[in-house]
């Protein structure tokens, strides 16, 4: 049963998009991108007038070049803008969405090869203890445009609470719950399956807001036990191992630009697959439910009334987004 299903708002283009189809952006940025220059000391350069655009000495801050067209060179050399990456990693529970933590906690970007791929940010936050779908990147213009609440992307999330939800409570979760002030709503909710102590549920969310299926769940009497992250946009975690990455294909990169006008597209797409830090840990999301509870041939049901019998997992840390930075919904 699906409750609240509803379009989400259509995207706005962004802006850096020419008629022509190409990008483009500030020298600056441009510089500080392929690895000449921090972006004060680009303009620095610019300032100097060390820096070329089609042969021709350019001073003036605000230059916008197309990366894919305009020949760039400083004191004569050209400049290559770095390769774009980005790639798709099953995150697994235990693990920072940073790049450091001064705590010593291990970070996602852990689990990628030492030295194989250029610096790699990632898209928006999952927290310590949720696991699933996380994109890492160095294509700046990619990773804002996910983030950013105008594009709308959806995000999947399979979430096992504890108790069966009621109806009632599956309605207010499609309509809306107040949480700290903040109304949060789901663009759809649907069960996927029950025990006699908990249920499996899929909820579709139209941005990403912190901690933001945790805290309307809780808001209904029905606290998450686990969280997987299943689905990005056009992405999909499917069968990827838990702390596994694969770089995306070309038709993902397409999609993504369809789904966010205007943004990048990364050159670096392939099949391949990287088994990560962890290439023994088992269990993946095949599109249903994670694994361990969901049987195939399981028929979906509304789940009846009941309070919850058995305690959440407790004595996990729980992560604040810190300030500054994207907050993600799980």
């Amino acid at each position: 049963m699906v409750f609240g299903e509803r379009p989400g708002p259509s995207p706005r283009p962004a802006p850096g998009r020419l008629p022509d189809g190409t990008r483009d952006e500030r020298l600056q940025k441009f510089l500080a991108r392929a690895g000449v220059a921090s972006r004060r000391h680009g303009e620095a350069l610019i300032l100097a007038g060390r820096v070329r655009v089609n042969g021709e000495v350019v001073r003036v801050l605000g230059t916008r070049v197309r990366p894919a067209l305009d020949r760039v060179q400083v004191d004569g050399e050209l400049v290559r803008p770095e390769r774009l990456v980005t790639l798709l990693l099953h995150k697994p529970a235990g693990y920072i969405t940073s790049l450091s933590d001064p705590q010593g906690r291990p970070v996602v970007t852990s689990l990628l090869p030492a030295g194989e791929f250029p610096r790699l940010f990632p898209v928006g936050r999952l927290d310590w203890d949720t696991e699933g779908l996380l994109l890492l990147t160095n294509d700046g213009a990619l990773a804002h445009a996910l983030s950013h609440p105008r594009f709308h992307v959806r995000r999947l999330y399979h979430a096992k609470v504890k108790g069966r939800p009621t109806p009632e409570a599956l309605g207010r979760l499609a309509r809306g719950v107040l949480c700290d002030g903040e109304r949060l709503s789901a663009l759809a909710v649907e069960v996927l399956r029950t025990t006699p102590h908990n249920a499996w549920l899929a909820l579709t969310l139209g941005e990403g807001r912190y901690r933001q299926v945790r805290r309307m769940c809780e808001a209904v009497g029905y606290p998450v036990v686990r969280l997987v992250r299943v689905g990005l946009g056009p992405l999909a975690l499917r069968d990827l191992p838990r702390g596994a990455w694969r770089l995306l294909t070309p038709g993902e990169l397409c999609s993504l630009q369809a789904l966010v006008p205007g943004a990048s597209v990364s050159s670096v797409a392939s099949a391949r697959q990287g088994t990560g830090a962890r290439p023994g840990a088992a269990g993946g999301v095949r599109g249903r439910t994670p694994r361990e509870s969901s049987p195939r041939g399981q028929p979906r049901e509304r789940a009846p009334a009941g309070k919850p019998r058995e305690s959440a997992p407790s004595g996990k840390p729980r992560e604040s987004a810190p300030s500054g930075k994207p907050r993600e919904s799980a």
